[in-house]
Order: C-alpha cells, then structure tokens, then sequence
C-alpha cells in the first residue's frame, strides 16, 4: 500500500502553562476527507498551524513527512511551496479592499507590470460563478456579513488550489501535495451555501485532492468525510472510517468530551409559570430604511419573562438587523415602536439598550463582542463599569471588586482559563464565548439578545450554553436568539419567528414543530 500523502507523527507542543499536543499523530490519504474534530483546546488549530508552517519546525517536537518525504516547514511559504492550503477560522481579509481584490491578493494578474483590473474582475467573476456563489465583487469586504466574508475566504483558498493543482500536473511536479485545510468552514454558512461547498469538496476529492475538514458539527462530518480523526487534551484518541459501524455521533461525542453526554438540549416545560404572562419586550410595525437589502418591513412581535423566542430564516431574511434595531446597534434609520415591560422607549444607542435591561451577544464575538487583547477581567467588567459603583466611582476603578465579580462568572459557566490575566484570545472559541455571556450576565439583563451563540464552538460547550439558557429562562430572563442550525432553534425555542425578506412569514409554537415547516416558511413559500 502506498504511503499517505501527509503524516504527523508524535507532535508535541507546549505553551507558556499548558500542553496544546501531547504526542498526536494524524495521517492523511490523497483523493481523501478527513475530518478532525474534538473540544475547543484539543489542539486541532494548533496541530495545523505546525502544518502551515505558522507554528516552525523546531518549536514543536515530532517527524512530519509529506509523500514520504519529511518535511521541516520554517514559514507559511515553505508550507505552500508544498502544496498545503489553509483556511483558517479567523479570516485573512483585508476589510477596505473589494471581494475580487481580496480574492487575487498577491496573486493579481498583470500585464505589462501593472496590474490588469479588468482581467482580476472577469477571473473572479468566474471563480465565483464556478463555485455557485453570487456575492457582489466590487463590493468591499467589510460591507458583508460574516457567512458572506468565510465565502469569499473559501473561494480565495479554493481557487489558488485549483490553480496550484493544474501548474503541478503542467509542470508533472509529482513530489508536491495539494491539500486543503478547512477550519470551520461551515461556521456561518446557510444549510443552501453548505451544499455548495460539500459539492465543491466532492469534486475536488475525485480530482485527487486531499481535505483536512475540521468541524464542530457532527452532521457534516458523515455526509462528507471518510475517515475522522478525534483529539482530546492534545492527544490522539481513535481514527476511524466514517462506514463504520462503530462510528456513530454518540461515539464521537464520547471520545472528544471523555464522558457520557445525555443531551445536547436540557428538558424544558414551555408555556407554564406565572413568569410566562408577562410581557418584557413587545415591538410593532418596525421597519427599517432606505430600503436597501438586508431590510425590515412591518416586524411586530413579543416575548414574555421566562421565555425563549427562536428566530429563525435564511442568510439575508434579516435576523441580525432585527436585533440590532432592538439594541440601537443598527447603522441606518428605523421607525416603529418598542416597549419594556409595556413602557415605550427611545434606544438610538446601545448604551441606551443597556440601561433598559437589554444585553445582547452579537453574532462576531472577535469583532464587536471582545477586547482580544485585554485580560479576562477587563473583558468581563468593561459593560458594567458605568452601571455598577461597586465596580467604578468618579471615575476610578475598584480592581479587588472587578477581579471578585470576573472570579465569579468565571466559575459559574466553568471558563477555563489559568488566570483571569489571561489576554482572551489565548483561549479558546468555546471559553471566549462564555467570557461574553459572563460580560453580560453580569448586567443582570431583563431581555437577552443571542445571535448565533453556539457558532464555532464544541458539542461540550454547546451543551453548557443551551443549559445556561435553560437556566436563564427559568429565573425569569426573556431571550431571544438567532440560530442557522434548525435543530437548535426546535431543540430550546418556545416559540419560533421566521423571516423572509425582512418579514415575518412564520410564528409558531414549539409543539410538534417540524424543520420542514420552517424552512417553507423561510423560503417565502
């Protein structure tokens, strides 16, 4: 038999106070996917980045060879030279630049020296075209949401494969891999936009391609994937072929958390309690303008103390503009009306949102929900400083007060973290989450928006945050949150809102709910 195309043997890697890979070993095949999965912080990021050349050889012990041949990657470029291709799950874009200009970054064609814009266009439109993705290429990046942005990351990677692929057979380089890495490529991608890349990565597969696919959604990995890897605690628990009988979700399940987990959504009573009567947020007829897409026309809706509100559609239907409308967070006009506990108010602002008793957790934790490279503390208390004395008076700050309340939260929803000095983009997905909702559970909030909440994270993180909600929900917190994972939205909703086009083409009670249903309703059929 053949050796495989890429082989990782006995990996070690520490950082300051911690083990990211403790002997790990991974292989892959060419014509495979392989997917790699396991908890935030089992090393999977980190055993790619010593794969991309990020992480050089000699800070890591360990062989890693590719065709047989050992590799000692010192640079991002050796590992493309080899024929590696990464995308990694915070994205390489440069916001100012347009979609086809981030698309042929450093790759742009040129003729006589200069830089041939009208050819850059045209490729990119085909590249795109190629791959079923209709995003607009003259548009700058920060103008897209961020499912759009992790499209045009996937099609830049994708098509610098592809085109690495033809000059290696044009120039019968045999001894270059082509392997492409996805690292949660799917994280803030609509059910339609993931058909689109299984069908890219299914042809890429016959074309002799290797994938590295890494995911938290365990779904994705047995429609795609031949054989699955598991790390836990930087260590290699089982590789297995995804035909298997053996192999089934509650398998991988155990193996990446090391224990039994009974549910992934905890048992709720909806529609009981006296909380439930009680109105904490109603909007009417709130539409935003001018009328550009994404917009809002005429969305009125309410949700009750102790109750959790889904809210539920496609990429673009206008989840995200209707809470941050609700939070003052919106950057164009609206008109409608919005009331606490049945008293108007006027939010223009988010400051204003806070002080009403509303908290929200945006759908980008890196971009707008923490300060990556402030400690856990500063994170944590940075809401709260203008609303609580304990924590600040004129103006200066209470460090022993800020550390005891951060001590806290950090205990409460289990962060795992060394020290609450710890900068937060030292942790994982998965805990940086939990330090946002801690920010703002600590606001004691009457209305809790969550936009994505379980993005990008592991099953053993999901099931805390779905408990947490529980919880929440039970001690009398209105929530209301946006999820592009079906299940999720039936397995905690009490009630379930679908837009379309910035309109409300749904509302239903979580009783016999089917994901049929919503997506007709999501569809606008």
């Amino acid at each position: 038999m053949a050796a495989p195309l890429l082989q990782m043997q006995a990996i070690t890697k520490d950082f300051p106070g911690v083990r990211a890979l403790d002997d790990a070993s991974f292989e892959v095949r060419s014509g495979e996917i392989h997917a790699l999965c396991g908890e935030n912080g089992a090393g999977k990021s980190t055993l790619i980045k010593i794969l991309g050349g990020v992480y050089p050889h000699g800070t890591y012990s360990g062989r890693m060879r590719i065709n047989d041949t050992e590799q000692q990657f010192h640079s991002v470029r050796d590992a493309e030279r080899a024929g590696i291709a990464i995308i990694h799950q915070e994205l390489a874009l440069i916001p100012e630049m347009t979609v086809a200009e981030n698309i042929y970054l450093g790759k742009e064609p040129r003729r006589f020296g200069v830089i041939d814009r009208h050819r850059l266009y045209h490729e990119a439109g085909e590249l795109l075209s190629q791959f079923g993705l209709a995003i607009p290429l003259e548009k700058p990046v920060y103008a897209l949401g961020i499912g759009q942005q992790q499209l045009v990351e996937i099609a830049k990677a994708l098509g610098r494969s592809l085109q690495a692929h033809i000059e290696q057979r044009r120039s019968l380089q045999s001894g270059n891999a082509l392997l492409l890495v996805l690292d949660e490529p799917t994280a803030a991608l609509t059910e339609s936009e993931v058909d689109i890349l299984r069908q890219i990565l299914t042809r890429l597969r016959e074309k002799g391609v290797a994938c590295i696919y890494i995911t938290h959604k365990l779904k994705e990995i047995f429609q795609i994937a031949d054989r699955v890897t598991v790390l836990r605690d930087g260590k290699t628990v089982a590789t297995q072929s995804i035909k298997s009988p053996e192999c089934t979700e509650d398998v991988l399940i155990s193996q990446m958390v090391g224990r039994e987990l009974t549910t992934l959504f905890p048992e709720r009573q909806t529609g009981n309690g006296s909380k439930q009567e009680e109105v904490a947020l109603r909007v009417e007829n709130l539409s935003t303008y001018p009328s550009e897409p994404p917009r809002l026309e005429n969305v009125s809706f309410e949700v009750r103390r102790g109750e959790i509100l889904g809210i539920a559609g496609l990429m673009g239907a206008g989840r995200t503009e209707l809470i941050s409308t609700i939070f003052g967070a919106y950057d164009g006009k609206w008109i409608g009306e919005i009331f606490i506990e049945d008293t108007p108010v006027q939010i223009h602002a988010p400051c204003e949102a806070i002080q009403q008793g509303m908290a929200l957790v945006s759908e980008d934790r890196k971009r707008y929900g923490l300060l990556l490279d402030a400690d856990v503390t500063r994170n944590m208390t940075l809401v709260n400083l203008g609303l609580s004395a304990d924590l600040a008076s004129y103006g200066i700050i209470n460090h022993n007060a800020a550390s005891e309340k951060s001590e806290h939260y950090v205990n409460s929803l289990q962060i795992k973290t060394t020290s609450l000095a710890v900068p937060v983009n030292h942790l994982s997905g998965g805990n940086q989450q939990k330090v946002v909702l801690g920010k703002w559970l600590m606001t004691h909030p009457k209305v809790l928006f969550l936009d994505e909440p379980t993005r990008g994270i592991d099953v053993g993180a999901k099931a805390e945050i779905h408990a947490l909600m529980a919880k929440l929900a039970d001690e009398g917190v209105a929530i209301v949150f946006v999820s592009s994972e079906l299940p999720e939205i039936l397995g905690m909703s009490d009630r379930v809102l679908v837009l379309h086009e910035g309109k409300i083409t749904g509302e239903f009670t979580n009783d016999n709910l089917t994901q049929a249903e919503i997506l007709r309703c999501a569809a606008g059929t």
